[in-house]
């Protein structure tokens, strides 16, 4: 009984005409993809072994031998979609020109770019999932047909991208996993293809599986760059991209904005919007019932496969479909034109495991809001499927008006580390095959009946600056976006009046908003306009105006700040909570007394719950794997101890934001610390120039302040305190110093007379070895996560490295250098895992999980040198390893040969511990 699955000849025929832009073999292609052979015998599945018939887990699970599920056409995948009465899909673009889309993006000439996570679980245990063959490709419709013909692939060869941002023309924003860099990639020559790669940012990555990891670089209307996990935002500005802390977003993959600018954020395990109420700038509010009842339920259509993580608990019988959600991806609030008008503002994401695309209706009581699932009564969705291969990952509003859906159309939608032998979800991927549907994908477009999309084709880039103007009025939220995007790029003051003009006057609300935030991007929002606004007569403009007067008043206009008291008492309740707000990020005078001043006349429960919330807030809530690192007691206090003492001195020159204060020409009194990669670098570097000061140019810039005076009569804790503050308060990212790195540098540099000139401190500070120059080698390796590199050279990267064994007295890695050096420090992060056969509890949400963690870090240690890797020579000191970062001094030993090793085992522990290693460093001097 032989089953094939094939392209068709239409198929095949554009494969090979798509394949001179692409750049693959598409006979190879269809070969890959058409051999999901069937032998004459199904397979049997059988219970693991020691698996408990009686576990819920397993309890009347069907493992009898199931035909393979066989992947459509796109054709014939769109006969199976069900949708509202008046509503059509069609495929624009699909395999095999692209493969497991994961994401889409616009840009400014509506040219779709595609996130391509290639490598996304090929087998059930995620093989090769970190292999350099994903890539992000550009599409076009040239002919205008609604169809996605002629691509590109613009960057190629990449460690599964976690986004892909437009960032002008022929430019796009991305970083691979386990990566801390992202990139500016450029095509300067107009073939398509990026030629050109340039370090944008850094410290933006994180470790952990592929789910785990950041996700979404995204353009807020506020001109700042967010993504899902990491808790701040970055901006570029003309001395660098600065960083301002948030609160955890809690989410996965996924971040969309409203017409006010308003972001929603998606979660991912817990299947439901992680963060929505406010906007996320302003931290963390624990409201009760923000989802309507039942909203966790989802209504699939029947799949009968049964295939969820959670096992049979999570199954609705008969029809195996999903009875509660558990995974959700990609989001989208609908602010295009092209289909009903009830649709505009209504929230859409994917449950690629419950196979649908929910529509949320956000419901606003007494400034508080409640997400509904529009189709619940009917115990329905808005698009749901009887394909179990359909894989909704992304919501798009395009700029044709209607709405896109990105469908990975994919056999396992589970990453490795849930797909193991063993689990009840491997035994229906075995049972199904569902680990042969690989290296497909389609995009999708949703219109409706009478509503024809827009056939305009945008070309933003070649238009002049005054014209993009009128774009901000378009009734489509994609071409207002695209618009203040390449209006605040350009940097073009002269459109400075038709722009305050428009958000003064504009009978067209969204329009209004968009030139605010335009001219706040252009700095050009000055506090007479700012107070206009802000006493505006329609109170979403006086929200505006609170949120984009904020940086007016951080850079020292306390002008505005008799508005915002008054604004505290507003009759509106959104503006009343959005003073709250704006009191608390500015950190307004008498904060307590203002707040409680709001609550005295207001009775709105958004009132009240940010008002208690504000004057005693709340603990943080259980984060998991997604939220920022909690600083401890003594770090808070050693940050707030630094913050005193640069507004008290610092700021006069270094600016009260970091970015330096304006001298006139364009000059700065010194320069901008605010994003600094010498303050984010060594330690020494800004340790030094406290304790010495410095003089003269810095890599060719001067500054009208003249130098930086010496502050060694400071005392130690003073220095690290100050520094502990620029290193981590003003939008840099980086390790805490302590008082004895202080004093360490005190010492070693005590015969320097005078001030540094900037070439000398760069020769004197210690320097990381880079890790390509290096030969490592272990007693032991395995990857931190399932479908890792197995490889002790990624302990130098965000994935990391472990014994894989329960640490051991013994245990060793070792590093080679290319020659003898004097090593300086070593410094590395260890990991925590999740505790071995924990799992939550079926409906539990997210923030009641307590998750046990263990934690990998080496117990204790010695470090030994050698000058030919035999004869070895033990530093006679051992050293305790610590949870997260370790930093220990080398003080200068020279070596061509550093080992550490274990002299402690935890053999006796019964969650069997390895030894794990990410993110390391070697410095010498």
């Amino acid at each position: 009984m032989k089953q094939f699955f094939t392209f068709g000849l239409t198929t095949a025929v554009a494969a090979v005409a798509l394949s001179s832009f692409i750049g693959f073999d598409p006979i190879q292609q269809i070969r890959l993809q058409s051999t999901f052979v069937v032998g004459d015998t199904l397979p049997k599945v059988s219970l693991p072994e020691g698996a408990d018939p009686n576990d819920p887990d397993w309890k009347g699970v069907d493992l009898a031998p199931k035909e393979p599920v066989q992947p459509l056409t796109p054709a014939e995948e769109a006969k199976l979609f069900l949708l509202p009465p008046g509503y059509k899909i069609q495929p624009v673009l699909t395999e095999p020109a692209i493969q497991q889309p994961a994401a889409i993006s616009f840009d400014g000439n509506g040219r779709m770019y595609v996130l391509e996570l290639r490598t996304y679980m090929l087998t059930a245990d995620s093989k090769d999932e970190l292999k350099p063959t994903s890539r992000i490709s550009r599409w076009e419709d040239k002919n205008n047909d609604g169809i996605y013909e002629t691509g590109t692939a613009f960057v190629d060869n990449l460690i599964f991208p976690r986004f892909v941002l437009p960032y002008g023309k022929d430019c796009i924003l991305t970083m691979e996993s386990d990566a801390d860099n992202v990139y500016k990639y450029t095509d300067t020559n107009g073939d398509g293809k990026a030629d050109k790669k340039e370090l944008f940012t850094n410290k933006y990555g994180r470790s952990g599986n592929v789910e785990h990891q950041q996700a979404f670089m995204y353009w807020g209307m506020d001109n700042w760059l967010y993504s899902t996990v990491n808790a701040f935002r970055i901006r570029e500005t003309p001395n660098g991209i600065i960083r301002e802390k948030t609160g955890a977003n809690r989410a996965q993959w996924g971040i969309t904005h409203d017409d006010d600018g308003k972001l929603w954020f998606q979660g991912g395990a817990t299947g439901v919007p992680s963060h929505f109420q406010f906007p996320i700038q302003y931290g963390n509010f624990d409201v009760p019932n923000e989802l309507a009842q039942g909203f966790d339920v989802p209504w699939g259509a029947p799949v009968k496969l049964a295939d969820m993580q959670g096992g049979m608990d999570e199954v609705r019988q008969p029809d195996g479909s999903l009875n509660h959600v558990t995974g959700s991806a990609g989001n989208d609030v609908y602010r295009g034109d092209r289909l009903p008008a009830e649709l505009k503002g209504q929230y859409f994401y994917g449950e690629p495991v419950a196979r649908i695309v929910r529509q949320i209706n956000p419901v606003v009581t007494e400034g508080l809001t409640t997400l509904h699932n529009v189709y619940q009564d009917q115990k329905s969705e808005f698009l749901r499927t009887t394909d179990p291969l359909f894989r909704p990952v992304d919501m798009t509003t395009a700029p044709d008006g209607t709405l896109y859906i990105t469908d990975m159309y994919h056999g396992i939608i589970q990453e490795g580390q849930w797909t193991q032998k063993g689990t009840y979800l491997r035994a229906k991927i075995e049972q199904y095959q569902l680990d042969k549907v690989v290296g497909l994908g389609r995009i999708w477009r949703i219109t409706y009946d009478g509503k024809e999309r827009d056939k305009t084709r945008p070309n933003l880039y070649a238009e002049k600056t005054a014209d993009l103007v009128k774009h901000l009025e378009h009734p489509n939220g994609w071409w207002r976006d695209a618009a203040q995007q390449q209006l605040v790029q350009r940097k073009d003051r002269s459109i400075v009046p038709q722009l305050t003009t428009m958000a003064l006057t504009s009978k067209n609300i969204v329009a209004r908003i968009h030139a605010i935030w335009t001219l706040e991007g252009l700095d050009a929002l000055k506090a007479p306009v700012a107070q206009k606004l802000l006493n505006d007569t329609n109170p979403r403009i006086r929200i505006q105006a609170l949120r984009a007067s904020e940086s007016l008043y951080k850079a020292s206009d306390k002008t505005l700040e008799a508005d915002y008291k008054r604004a505290l008492t507003d009759a509106n309740t959104d503006v009343r909570i959005q003073a709250m707000l704006t009191a608390k990020f500015v950190k307004l005078p008498d904060l307590d007394n203002n707040i409680k001043t709001a609550m005295a006349s207001s009775k709105a429960a958004g009132v009240k719950l940010i008002g208690e919330q504000i004057l005693t807030p709340p603990k943080q809530r259980n984060m998991g794997p997604f939220g920022a690192p909690e600083l401890s007691a003594n770090q808070k206090a050693q940050v707030e101890r630094g913050a005193l003492i640069y507004n008290e001195l610092c700021s006069q020159c270094h600016g009260n934001n970091g970015m330096g204060t304006p001298a006139g020409n364009g000059r700065l009194l010194a320069p901008a610390l605010a994003g600094s990669q010498h303050m984010q670098a060594h330690p020494d570097y800004a340790i030094r120039v406290v304790l010495h000061g410095m003089e003269g140019a810095i890599e060719g810039k001067t500054y009208a302040g003249g130098m930086m005076a010496s502050m060694k009569e400071q005392s130690d804790d003073w220095i690290a305190d100050v520094l502990s503050y620029v290193r981590n308060g003003l939008s840099n990212d980086a390790s805490f110093i302590s008082p004895q790195q202080v004093a360490r540098a005190r010492q070693k540099t005590a015969d320097q007379k005078g001030p540094y000139q900037y070439a000398q401190l760069s020769k004197s500070i210690p320097y990381e070895l880079q890790p390509q120059t290096l030969h490592v080698t272990a007693s032991h390796t395995a990857s931190t996560r399932i479908g890792g590199n197995v490889s002790p050279a990624s302990a130098f990267t965000y994935e990391g490295w472990s014994t894989g064994a329960v640490q051991e007295k013994g245990m060793w890695y070792q590093i080679e250098l290319p020659k003898e050096a004097s090593l300086a420090e070593i410094r590395f992060t260890s990991p925590q895992s999740i505790k071995k056969g924990w799992k939550p509890k079926p409906g539990q949400s997210f923030a009641a999980m307590v998750i046990p963690f263990i934690h990998q870090y080496p117990r204790a240690f010695t470090f030994s040198v050698s000058d030919d890797g035999k004869n070895w020579k033990e530093i006679p000191t051992e050293t305790k390893g610590v949870q997260g970062d370790n930093v220990i001094a080398l003080n200068g030993v020279k070596a061509k040969f550093l080992r550490m090793q274990l002299s402690e085992s935890l053999t006796n522990d019964p969650d069997e511990i390895p030894w794990s290693m990410g993110q390391l460093k070697l410095f010498a001097q």
